[in-house]
């Protein structure tokens, strides 16, 4: 299962995203920008995810 969480990343921030949840980098990248506002390539998004497998 792939899951990326915001304070894994830096943030204050209790979101979480995984593969049961759909998308796991849409899912990421449209809250990162939406609560956050920074914008990450899905492309970006899809190597994390990459290196963590």
């Amino acid at each position: 299962m792939t899951q990326l969480k915001c304070a894994d990343y830096g943030f204050e921030c209790d979101f979480v995203t995984s593969t049961e949840s759909g998308s796991v980098a849409v899912q990421f990248s449209e809250h990162s920008e939406h609560v956050h506002g920074i914008e990450y390539p899905i492309e970006v998004i899809d190597q994390i995810i990459y290196r963590k497998s």
